[in-house]
């Protein structure tokens, strides 16, 4: 039996600062992928807008990671002027992240920042299907998921791939008999896919929006991933 991957969809609210230490906290990263996944993959307009509260940002686990925690503090500070200037202006803040998502991902004419790996892969790369693409769609396969996205996304989109990560984050955290070669699984996964490629996503989208909600969400992301693989690896 096939189970839906849905992107676009809002999940709940972190409401925990951090999990134990002892082992990986499975629970509280498929928490954060998922959020972090679902960001990149709707406009604000359709999904949640807890990332505009800075109360959602201090209750954001951590994991006891300074980068993480530094990425995390630059998105308080960020909700702080985005307040403050909706009330000043008036300006609709929601609006405000839903436009800059339009520009960055979708276009037109063409997105400013392609979300999807085939496009970073090789130099000059303009379309967005290809071998990262297949691997994708094999990965899911494999993990008994089917993609369902109204916006019919390729499979190596970054929002793809973390709600990936936050299936099989969620999977682990029932302590299934092969958790060992799981584990090994996840941290190939994020070497040679979202890791791999997110550093000059996350560039691009700085180049294009450097004072938008989008540099600081993928900031978060990589400080994420590294941290998830540097425990992978101590294990």
């Amino acid at each position: 039996m096939r189970r839906t991957l849905l992107s676009g969809s809002a999940r709940r609210l972190i409401s925990r600062k951090d999990d134990s230490m002892a082992g990986i906290p499975w629970k509280a990263l498929s928490e954060a992928y998922g959020f972090l996944g679902n960001s990149l993959l709707a406009p604000m307009t359709m999904t949640a807008s807890v990332g505009l509260d800075g109360r959602f940002w201090e209750a954001f686990p951590t994991f006891g990671d300074q980068g993480l925690t530094d990425a995390v503090a630059a998105c308080v500070c960020w909700t702080q002027s985005v307040r403050s200037r909706a009330e000043e202006s008036g300006e609709d803040s929601v609006e405000r992240c839903a436009v800059e998502y339009t520009r960055l991902f979708i276009g037109p004419p063409s997105p400013l920042a392609p979300p999807w790996e085939t496009m970073y892969r090789a130099s000059n790369v303009t379309v967005g299907f290809g071998q990262a693409t297949f691997e994708m769609r094999q990965l899911l396969r494999e993990a008994g998921l089917e993609l369902r996205n109204d916006n019919r996304q390729y499979e190596d989109h970054m929002g793809i791939e973390l709600l990936y990560l936050s299936d099989r984050c969620r999977w682990l955290s029932g302590d299934p008999v092969e958790i060992v070669d799981a584990r090994q699984k996840l941290a190939s996964f994020i070497d040679d896919h979202p890791l791999d490629w997110i550093g000059s996503f996350r560039d691009c989208v700085e180049e294009q929006s450097p004072d938008g909600y989008f540099s600081r969400i993928l900031l978060v992301t990589q400080c994420l991933l590294k941290w998830h693989r540097a425990e992978l690896s101590a294990l």
